[in-house]
This record gives C-alpha cells, sequence and structure tokens, in this order.
C-alpha cells in the first residue's frame, strides 16, 4: 500500500514531468486493490461482515477513482487513493 502511494504522490507533486507514469502507476494500485479486495471479500475471511464491507466500499471508490483518472488526468483526484492507501497501511502495521 506505501509504495502505490508512494508511486501515487510522486506523480501528483511532479504532475507535469511525471504524468506519463500515471498510468502505470494507477494499474499497479488496481492491482494491488483488487488481490486485498478478493482476499477480504472471501466467505471465510476472519473480519467481521462489517468491517469487511467498509472495505469492499473502498475499494469500489478507488475503482471509480482510477476510472475517473483514466478518462480525466487531474492532480488533486490523486489525494484520496494517496490518503486510503497511507491509511489502510498505518492500519496492517497497528500504527493506526
Amino acid at each position: 500500500m506505501l509504495k502505490a502511494a508512494g508511486r501515487l504522490l510522486a506523480i501528483q507533486e511532479q504532475w507535469d514531468a511525471k504524468q506519463d507514469d500515471l498510468e502505470a502507476a494507477l494499474l499497479y494500485n488496481r492491482k494491488l486493490w483488487t488481490v486485498f479486495l478478493t482476499s477480504v471479500t472471501g466467505e471465510n475471511h476472519p473480519l467481521p461482515a462489517e468491517i469487511r464491507q467498509n472495505i469492499a466500499n473502498l475499494g469500489i471508490f478507488v475503482m471509480n477513482r482510477t476510472v475517473a483518472l483514466t478518462t480525466g488526468p487531474k492532480p488533486e483526484l490523486l489525494t484520496a487513493l494517496i490518503k486510503i492507501n497511507c491509511d489502510i497501511a498505518a492500519g496492517l502495521r497497528g500504527a493506526a
């Protein structure tokens, strides 16, 4: 999650110079979220249903924002993806 967030942040901070890297960074983030969502939404996952649903909702947001960035790239649209990834990473590390 932090690697994906870092890639997106680097693009956001240097938009003019790094905008060409956006597609690859979004693909990496989307693949990461696909694996994450597949794991937490499985029927046998030990997390409570409410938490799994919240993560699924975040995943849907991430996917929708990715589409928005693909069709209309704007650096400010990256902020939410970066924050979500950092927050999830902090939670997984137990720092939240």
